[in-house]
């Protein structure tokens, strides 16, 4: 049995696309990063940089439990477990490790910058901040991601090309909130087909069925544990 800690985020929901892949029996358990759960004793002996999502898989290696954090470690070790989703030859392993990384350097951070400032900012209960230079900053680098992605893809069913991989469940759900980053998929023609195949996929509808609420506002004390002085202080 492994255990995800878990909030509806996109890093939660690349590691959830995976465990519903390769079947391994799990438990959900929501940490509501809201009202400040990941700042719990208990959850930071598992995430000390108190994030999700977290694993703790009870038959890990030699048959002792392991924790990890850390999205794109926890896929490549669950990869590795199950021999699934990961090609073993050295070549195309690294092809995908390389869009692995490219998700959680770029994609992701540069991503979740344009959520901030385009979507979360105007939404501050102290006072809607727009800040014209950030958006646009982080709009237009958005866009120039999603440009990449889109040329990578051009030929290939899946990103990294011969086979369906992780580096595809990382990039999923980032896309899932393309309307929130201001990018229009028609844009991006071939990220927009792949986008499609993604969610037919059994696994991947799970996931958006369990997974699919969308901030649409925050109470102070919601604005403070996520982005104010208490997610510095709590852990001091």
């Amino acid at each position: 049995m492994i255990d995800l800690y878990f909030d509806h985020t996109p890093n939660g929901q690349k590691v959830h696309i995976m465990l519903e892949e390769c079947g391994l029996p799990y438990k959900l358990i929501i940490i509501d990063i809201g009202k400040g759960e990941q700042f719990a004793p208990e959850f930071l002996a598992i995430s000390p940089n108190n994030k999700v999502p977290a694993i703790v898989d009870h038959d890990g290696p030699g048959g002792q439990p392991l924790a990890l954090m850390e999205s794109g470690a926890i896929l490549q070790y669950l990869a590795d477990k199950t021999g699934q989703f990961m090609p073993t030859e050295p070549r195309a392993r690294w092809h995908v490790n390389q869009w692995l990384f490219w998700q959680m350097g770029g994609f992701g951070p540069m991503l979740g910058q344009a959520h901030h400032f385009l979507a979360y900012a105007p939404m501050n209960p102290a006072g809607a901040q727009v800040l014209p230079y950030a958006q646009d900053r982080y709009r237009n680098e958005a866009a120039r991601l999603y440009s990449v992605l889109d040329k990578q893809i051009g030929d290939k069913d899946h990103v990294a090309g011969g086979m369906y991989s992780i580096a595809d469940m990382a990039i999923f759900p980032w896309c899932r909130l393309h309307e929130r980053q201001e990018q229009n998929l028609n844009d991006f023609p071939n990220v927009k087909r792949w986008y499609g195949a993604m969610t037919e996929r059994p696994a991947v509808q799970r996931d958006i069925e369990a997974s699919a609420d969308i901030v649409e506002g925050f109470t102070e004390e919601e604005w403070e544990v996520s982005f104010g002085a208490a997610q510095r202080d709590q852990l001091y």
